[in-house]
């Protein structure tokens, strides 16, 4: 132990002899811990982003969209022909054993009118089990029920955005609003979901009985016509089994001969989401090792600079050994040089990398998530960096016939 004291000594007291080079020499391992915490910092923040963004739009949710139509050659998007009925809803809730929740829907984009206040914004006809599925709760006020959707009453229930453009301080509870100049009382408001992950606000919506949206705001070319259907599966387990189940009841229902194609889309949210969260975790590992790069540059130029030490104390060390230094002590006092250089650099770079981190993320509004695993990592890595890089220099002063070097001048 005061073996190892000593050349801890003796290292600093030599470190501090050349305090600019030695600052200078910690820059690259500065810069590259700086950059590896900051870069891991952002990547996680976008993690972390995508999986709120995935919880917000519900669990093991399926999304049955009504069939394309062709025109003049032209083949139209989903949901352009209205193939979906609530019947079909009934039968997916009725005849497939691993679906949880079904809420069909008819939507289409309104003017909403309050006192001398509008906004536009989009109108969703469903069933009470929709808040269910997206796994969205209220903020006040009740949600409709049944026997709304039974009477087709006019209630609705306002996404955050749609409320506060609407209404500002205002309670909107019990309120009339005007939405395609058919009066509506708000029955709730419901609580922030925030951006979806292709940047949709989805606050900016109203919610009504999907009847009501039927009979009143949209109508119907046939008989319970819907667009989307929103199914929510038990299990994540059961999501492939459940969307094949959902595809061939329809393909049944919609009498569609084996040679034909669909006449409607079932499409895995939680797959397509999930396929998002796998780039940000590619994203944020390739952000780390381009970071990585900046610290072996900085464990380069501390071997150059123990190479520049070692032929420069060459005398030092002839008489080191000479008055019985073993070539272990020789060895050590390097070593534990090269170490001291690249961990105060760690220690400052982490210090760089947190506050640059709070300060790109304060300029620029991307999320950053501090992982106290990611500094630890930075912090050891730059420890190896100087013990590895510092070895070559270290071994060769400890190698050094003490005869030349006596006479080294």
């Amino acid at each position: 132990m005061s073996t190892l004291l000593v050349s801890l000594r003796i290292a600093l007291r030599a470190l501090m002899v050349n305090k600019m080079r030695s600052a200078l020499t910690m820059l690259g391992i500065i810069i590259g811990v700086g950059a590896v915490i900051a870069m891991i910092a952002v990547g996680s923040g976008a993690k972390a982003r995508i999986a709120e963004q995935i919880a917000s739009m519900g669990s093991n949710m399926l999304i049955v969209l009504s069939g394309s139509s062709t025109s003049g050659g032209l083949r139209h998007g989903s949901g352009t022909v209205p193939t979906l009925t609530v019947e079909d809803a009934k039968a997916i809730s009725n005849e497939i054993p691993g679906v949880k929740y079904v809420a069909p829907s008819l939507s289409g984009v309104a003017q909403v009118v309050f006192g001398n206040q509008n906004w536009s914004t989009i109108i969703n006809g469903s069933t009470p089990e929709v808040l269910e599925i997206r796994d969205w709760p209220l903020a006040s006020g009740r949600s409709f029920t049944q026997q709304d959707i039974d009477g087709a009453t006019k209630v609705c229930l306002l996404g955050k955005t749609v409320a506060d453009n609407l209404f500002g301080g205002i309670d909107p509870i019990g309120q009339i609003v005007r939405i395609k100049n058919v009066p509506f009382t708000v029955i709730g408001v419901l609580a922030p979901k925030g951006q979806s992950t292709w940047g949709q606000d989805q606050d900016d919506i109203i919610f009504v009985p999907l009847t009501t949206a039927q009979k009143r705001l949209f109508g119907m070319q046939f008989p319970g016509m819907v667009r989307v259907i929103s199914v929510q599966a038990r299990e994540p387990e059961v999501m492939k089994s459940v969307e094949n189940q959902i595809t061939d009841l329809l393909r049944q229902r919609h009498r569609i001969q084996p040679n034909q194609e669909n006449d409607f889309s079932v499409r895995n949210l939680t797959e397509v989401l999930s396929s998002a969260e796998q780039s940000a975790n590619v994203m944020s590992l390739l952000l780390g090792a381009i970071a990585s790069i900046s610290l072996i540059v900085g464990g380069i130029g501390i071997m150059n600079i123990m190479l520049v030490s070692v032929t420069e104390r060459t005398r030092e060390i002839g008489i080191r050994i000479a008055v019985g230094a073993k070539g272990r002590d020789i060895l050590l006092q390097f070593l534990i040089e090269s170490l001291v250089l690249s961990l105060i650099g760690g220690i400052v770079g982490i210090g760089m990398g947190v506050v640059g981190t709070l300060i790109l993320s304060s300029l620029t509004q991307w999320p950053t998530l501090f992982s106290i695993e990611a500094i630890l990592l930075a912090f050891l890595f730059s420890g190896s960096v100087g013990v590895f890089f510092g070895f070559y220099p270290a071994r060769k002063a400890s190698l050094l016939n003490p005869i030349e070097a006596l006479r080294y001048e």
